[in-house]
Order: structure tokens, then sequence, then C-alpha cells
């Protein structure tokens, strides 16, 4: 299901959908963030930050998954809610399989189940990744934060979602987008630099 406001119907939010930080967001938490939405309907969204990575270490929190999971082979911080929980995205090695525990969500990104047995995973991803907690949202409260310019929606792409340098990824998704919202990869918080 995808949210669209009908007295302004700009992009349609749906999974899939990459949420970037608007330049004025100080708040700590979402920063210059790059959410990937995984879940929109009636009651509120989730997603997960794609560029952050956690203090938590992977193999002591989820033993054994440190090998399978993409450079740079750390747990990833998804958001304040939940952080003692995690997901996983991944991508299967044969996109004409469905590996056992893995559901798509779009192209061929999807949330493998963590309780898959590691000899079942071992090899069946081209890329994975695991995240400790999620972002959210109440009904309403992202189309919200959307009109009030804290989010710029743009769409994703799949190297976003497995990006090796998460730490430059929100220029990067900001240089590729044409007009004014390309021109903010240069923002600086210092404003005559602006």
């Amino acid at each position: 299901m995808s949210l669209v406001d009908a007295d302004n119907p700009g992009p349609a939010i749906r999974p899939g959908t990459l949420l970037v930080a608007g330049v004025m967001v100080g708040d700590g938490l979402f920063d210059g963030a790059v959410v990937l939405l995984l879940d929109v309907d009636g009651d509120g969204a989730l997603g997960v930050i794609l560029n952050r990575l956690s203090d938590f270490d992977l193999e002591r929190a989820l033993p054994g998954w440190e090998r399978l999971v993409s450079f740079p082979h750390r747990l990833h911080d998804g958001g304040p809610v939940s952080p003692d929980g995690a997901i996983a995205l991944a991508s299967p090695a044969d996109a004409a399989e469905e590996p056992p525990g893995w559901r798509e969500l779009f192209a061929t990104v999807g949330l493998l189940h963590l309780q898959t047995p590691l000899e079942l995973a071992d090899g069946a991803f081209r890329d994975l990744r695991i995240f400790a907690g999620y972002t959210g949202w109440g009904p309403g409260q992202l189309a919200g934060e959307i009109a009030d310019d804290l989010w710029l929606v743009v769409p994703a792409t799949y190297s976003d979602v497995f990006d090796p340098d998460p730490q430059t990824l929100w220029r990067r998704v900001l240089a590729r987008q044409e007009g004014e919202l390309g021109w903010l990869s240069t923002w600086t918080s210092t404003p005559e630099l602006n």
C-alpha cells in the first residue's frame, strides 16, 4: 500500500522508498540519515537507517552471522525502536530461487528471518545486511514530517541497501537527484558556505 496526500500528489511512499533526512534535521537521531522503508500501511510506516554502523559487536549479538554479511561486515544501527531486535535484508545469490526464510520486498531485496539455520543461509545470498533496531512512524506521522520537509522522498536502488561505504551515502543519494534536490548534496552546516 502507498500513502498519497490527495491535496499534494507527490512521490508515493511504499516499501523500497528512501527517506533522506532534510538539511534542517538536527535532532541527533536522524541527522544525515538515509532510511529504507520496509512497510507502509494505515497503521504507519517502518524502515531501517542504511547509513549508520552500530557499536554492538555482530558476532557477539548473532554468532556465526558476521561471516555472511556484506562489507563492512558489521552490525548496522537500524534506528531507535527495539534496538535489541534485529532485521536482516538480503538478496538471493540466484534471483530465480527463493531461499528458505527469505521474503521479497522489492526488486531482489527482501527480509531474511534470522532464525534461518546458518548452514541454509551460507552461500544462498549475494548480499546480506543486519540492522539492530528500526525506525517507525504512527498513522499520519510520516506524511506530516514529509510535509514539513524533514524527509526527502526518493527511489531506492539496490546499491543503496548494500552500500560498502554507508557514511557517505546521504551525499551520494542526493547527488544523483535532478535539479535543486541534487544541489543539497553540497550542503554544509556553515550557512555562509551554502
